[in-house]
């Protein structure tokens, strides 16, 4: 379904029972709603499932220019009020881990537990680097140059050699995401800094990280920043942790939505 919001039209899926809690589910860069799908069919029993493709992503429009967080989060809230959601759980992995914390820090009333995965607190010069020599490839081969790179930093590689099909639909995310999304987003992604806001967070907030990512460390800092927050780390997996382990993934998120 789309819907208007922000000012764009968003490609968003609803799945589980009506009158159940929201939970919403928020994708990383350079993939779509669809990366959630074994959550989002677990969870179904017990919540209303909302995912949304971020802005620039999937079947969500993607104008030009630079995104920021703060966009991405005003985002969330312009669906909320769309679709008549007052508050919600918010489930987030990397880029999206990033749009919870965000909205935490922003928009504290309109979430409830917060879950951010495999995320950072801030950029720093050697990753904003990074992202503009990634949008200066694309500019000049296309996102299908980003494929394999990206696979090699999401994945360990004995994942990707046996799981061919969950990286194989990873690489079809990333090869159709439009150039100005890509873009966009990588922006937001070189230049934010949440670090300020982390001491005033009083969600209930659980992180998460595959134990081999490289954004470990970063998730280890915003844990140690927000008050009484947990951080579960999934044995073995790297970036995309919710598709190299969904079952111990999807139980560390139920067991913390449903606790009292």
């Amino acid at each position: 379904m789309n819907i208007k919001a922000n000012g764009i039209s968003f490609n968003c899926e609803i799945n589980g029972r009506e009158g159940a809690p929201w939970v919403v589910f928020s994708n990383s860069l350079m993939t779509d709603l669809s990366m959630w799908d074994d959550q989002a069919a677990a969870l179904a029993s017990d919540f209303r499932v909302l995912r949304y493709d971020q802005r620039g992503h999937g079947g969500t429009d993607a104008p030009e220019g630079a995104y920021s967080f703060d966009t991405l989060a005003s985002d969330v809230i312009a669906l909320f009020d769309a679709l008549d959601i007052k508050r919600a759980h918010f489930v987030g992995l990397s880029m999206g881990g990033m749009t919870a914390v965000a909205l935490a820090e922003q928009y504290p009333d309109r979430v409830d537990r917060v879950v951010p995965c495999d995320c950072g607190p801030a950029s720093t010069p050697q990753s904003a680097q990074q992202w503009d020599e990634r949008i200066a490839l694309a500019k000049a081969q296309g996102m299908e140059a980003l494929v394999e790179p990206t696979v090699g930093r999401w994945y360990p590689p004995e994942f990707a050699a046996t799981n061919k099909a969950v990286v194989d639909k990873v690489r079809q995310m990333i090869r159709t995401t439009p150039l100005n999304g890509f873009i966009g987003c990588a922006s937001a992604l070189s230049n934010f800094d949440l670090r300020p806001g982390l001491g005033g967070i009083k969600n209930r907030t659980l992180f998460i990280c595959g134990s081999k990512d490289a954004t470990l460390g970063g998730t280890k800092a915003l844990n140690a920043g927000v008050a009484g927050s947990t951080l579960i780390e999934i044995p073995g997996a790297g970036h995309i942790s919710n598709t190299e382990n969904p079952a111990l993934f999807t139980q560390s998120v139920r067991e913390f939505l449903l606790a009292p």
